[in-house]
């Protein structure tokens, strides 16, 4: 079976669940990035421990923090994501691409518009995944999740 990955998204928590394996990463959607004498930026930590760095070198970035919109900065949400696919997959030996269910939690007033859909389904499939779902509405139950039901209210239909 292909992994399946249930991701919710705050502005101030980012939660992914391996549907599967039951496995989760929930923190702060905080990065904190490094940039080397050759100007190389390096994911350092995420969570709790990219709050309490610091450095000349570390900026520390929330990509899904914007005042009118859930998602602020695409290329570095990527990375996050990313991170996240590896650190729920770590340690198996065959990693396959998961299908990802995007659920934006907040800063939903009046629907997506076409460009924030676009970018949630692009920002799972960029990351590595092999097919997104983006779904609104209230949170999903992870212990009796039935994809093909969620591709159903999916809201691109």
């Amino acid at each position: 079976m292909n992994p399946v990955l249930y991701i919710q998204i705050w502005e101030k928590r980012i939660r992914a669940v391996d549907i599967l394996t039951g496995d989760t990463f929930d923190e702060k959607p905080i990065v904190a990035l490094e940039t080397n004498s050759k100007g190389l930026v390096t994911i350092k930590a995420v969570g709790y421990k990219a709050t309490v760095m610091s450095g000349n070198a570390i900026s520390i970035i929330n990509p899904f923090s914007h005042e009118r919109t859930l998602l602020s900065d695409f290329t570095l949400a990527e990375r996050l994501l990313r991170y996240i696919f590896q650190k729920l997959h770590k340690g198996k030996l065959l990693r396959t691409s998961p299908t990802v269910v995007i659920h934006p939690m907040e800063k939903l007033e009046g629907g997506l518009t076409m460009i924030e859909d676009r970018a949630f389904r692009e920002l799972a499939l960029s990351a590595g995944a092999r097919e997104t779902v983006l779904y609104l509405g209230d949170q999903l139950p992870t212990h009796d999740f039935d994809l093909e039901k969620v591709k159903a209210l999916d809201i691109k239909k």
